[in-house]
């Protein structure tokens, strides 16, 4: 019997692979992203301390309000790339490692990365 093709588990073990090769620390920490099929996530992560250092989402009430509950397109997705690249510059962080969460570099996440570039961020 030929094996359906699970999209969420390839995903996964290619996320896994990345991981194993990048780490964050509290001087690079690293920028993860995850896309939902109705949000966009991103967060910076110091995997020493295991703790998130700056979060932002569509799923947050202020983004939700300014995209008018269209969370799931490109524009939503540069919004959220601007808003964690302000907020980790408030934060003091300016150069980070990008983790792109096992998803190709392109559409959405490509959005995210450049939305954080145009706000200070180094990759």
């Amino acid at each position: 019997m030929i094996q359906p093709f699970d999209k969420k588990s390839k995903r996964i073990s290619r996320h896994l692979a990345i991981r194993r090769r990048i780490h964050g620390t509290r001087g690079v920490p690293r920028l993860s992203v995850f896309i939902s099929d109705k949000h966009a996530y991103a967060q910076i992560i110091d995997d020493d301390s295991a703790t998130t250092l700056v979060s932002a989402s569509t799923a947050q009430k202020s983004l939700k309000e300014a995209l008018k509950n269209k969370t799931w397109n490109k524009v939503a997705a540069h919004l959220v790339g601007k808003e964690i690249g302000t907020r980790a510059i408030e934060a003091g962080i300016k150069e980070v490692i990008f983790d792109r969460g096992g998803f190709r570099y392109h559409g959405r996440i490509k959005e995210i990365a450049d939305g954080a570039r145009e706000s200070g961020l180094k990759f």
